[in-house]
């Protein structure tokens, strides 16, 4: 990477980190500490405030990402976090959970992913794309996993209306690594243009990784519907979760980078692409397997640690090919209609996954996300990898 890239790669990735990690230290503590707010009785009520922010920030993306093409990344970025911050405000104020879900549905509205990711393909080149992506997915695993060690804590000191007041400060930060630490963007890309909606939904190589955002994080998120429960099962207080997926997580990044950035400059990404899916349906089958009897610790362990290595290589190459695939003055657009599949994908795994435990338990589950994982598969089959643009001047 050059300087420029590696700052870009840097300070974008701190972006997506310090938005996700007040995002996450929330969410293990969520629905406990909102029954103690005025409303908190009614699941229904809790659950809105809970799922409400991927709702509005599905919708969302594609606007904010289209705007992007038009009138430049980095004040859109600002933009959204500043939306972001007040939505987090509002949640610390909340006297009951309607207005609890009303500061998470504004968050939501900060909808921000499709520019720093269209930013992040303009200023790298194709033959290092992924690796920064990668980057950026790195930092968002990291702080899911920081989260989990540290959400306990910090919500026994601060509370719930605390946390969120700290993800505001959080918020703020990365306004301010927008305005003084992320590279000017490419002049070239500001005011391109109102970005083609029609020509991307009309593209089908774009599409293809569309639904498999989709089918990933809807399988993604199905499972910790019932993983946390095999886990306490098999004899790991909920507190000590991240001694297992802290390690699953980092063992994986190490695996990634030693296959993933060799094997695409080998001209295999195609192929490491389709592993990657293979093995996330193979862990469902795995996790069908244990939820038959006692779940066992090691077993889980292992699977979840084979999850994450089809899920990082899976999360690096996606965004990288869709910036590839897609022209350059419509790229804030391809990422808003990817990111918004993405978000979709959460919303409906947690609907899923939730229907499917209760009416036919955690096998019914993980057989359902193997054959998604399936489907999946056979979409992604015709797949073409995107060249590489190896003569491309770097920034």
């Amino acid at each position: 990477m050059t300087p420029t890239e590696r700052r870009a790669s840097a300070s974008l990735a701190l972006i997506f980190a310090l938005r996700m990690l007040g995002l996450f230290l929330v969410l293990p503590v969520f629905a406990l500490e909102a029954r103690r707010l005025p409303g908190g009785d009614d699941p229904v009520w809790v659950g809105l405030a809970m799922g409400v922010y991927g709702l509005t920030q599905g919708c969302l993306q594609i606007p904010f990402g289209m705007a992007s093409d038009r009138f430049g990344r980095k004040r859109v970025m600002v933009i959204g976090l500043v939306i972001f911050a007040l939505g987090s405000l509002l949640a610390a104020l909340a006297p009951s959970v309607a207005w609890l879900a009303c500061g998470r549905a504004l968050q939501g509205a900060g909808a921000i992913s499709a520019a720093v990711t269209a930013l992040l393909a303009d200023q790298t080149r194709d033959v290092v794309r992924t690796k920064a992506m990668a980057l950026v997915g790195a930092s968002i695993g990291l702080m899911f996993a920081l989260s989990l060690v540290l959400s306990p804590l910090l919500n026994a000191w601060l509370g719930l209306h605390g946390l969120f007041a700290l993800t505001a400060l959080l918020a703020t930060g990365g306004i301010a690594v927008v305005l003084w630490w992320v590279p000017p963007e490419p002049a070239k890309h500001v005011d391109a243009g109102r970005g083609g909606l029609r020509d991307v939904l009309a593209d089908a190589a774009l599409m293809r990784l569309n639904a498999g955002v989709f089918l990933l994080h809807a399988v993604q998120l199905a499972m910790w519907v019932a993983l946390p429960a095999m886990l306490v099962q098999a004899g790991l207080d909920k507190d000590s979760h991240w001694k297992v997926y802290l390690p699953a997580v980092l063992g994986s990044f190490v695996v990634m980078g030693m296959s993933l950035f060799r094997l695409e400059r080998a001209g295999y990404l195609r192929a490491v692409f389709l592993v990657a899916i293979g093995l996330i349906g193979t862990v469902q089958l795995g996790l069908w397997v244990v939820a038959q009897g006692q779940p066992g610790l090691l077993p889980l362990a292992w699977l979840l640690f084979v999850f994450f290595c089809g899920f990082n290589v899976l999360e690096a190459s996606q965004p990288s090919m869709v910036s590839r695939l897609a022209p350059a003055s419509v790229r804030g657009t391809a990422m808003g209609v990817y990111n918004t599949l993405q978000s979709l994908g959460f919303f409906v795994g947690g609907m899923a996954g939730g229907w499917l435990t209760k009416n036919h338990g955690a096998q019914g589950l993980f057989a359902v996300a193997a054959m998604a994982m399936l489907v999946w598969l056979v979409i992604a089959w015709p797949m073409r990898q995107p060249p590489l643009a190896h003569a491309a001047k770097a920034p």
